[in-house]
């Protein structure tokens, strides 16, 4: 007999679909790395383009655990704190 597992899926987790680009053929992909800015950019065929600009961030996962009988034990977990954007 098979056990299923479950997933749990976190809230920050979700799947985008660009429905635009479905069919177009992709000519070339470009990493466009500045000091200002990270830019991922699929160009098509048609001379059109999916761009990506990415935001560096910091993401911390504060817990207080226990390790008293050598193992991982967590006792308390807050909240994920991450910096804030400066698109704001």
């Amino acid at each position: 007999m098979a056990v299923k597992q479950r997933i749990k899926k976190k809230a920050y987790q979700r799947v985008q679909a660009f429905p635009q680009v479905k069919g177009k053929i992709i000519e070339r992909v470009e990493l466009d790395v500045t000091p200002d800015y990270y830019i991922v950019e699929i160009r098509f065929q048609d001379k059109t383009a999916l761009s990506f600009e990415l935001e560096p961030c910091v993401m911390v996962y504060p817990e207080l655990t226990n390790w008293k009988s050598g193992n991982y034990r967590p006792l308390k977990r807050w909240r994920p704190v991450h910096s804030r954007s400066s698109r704001l």
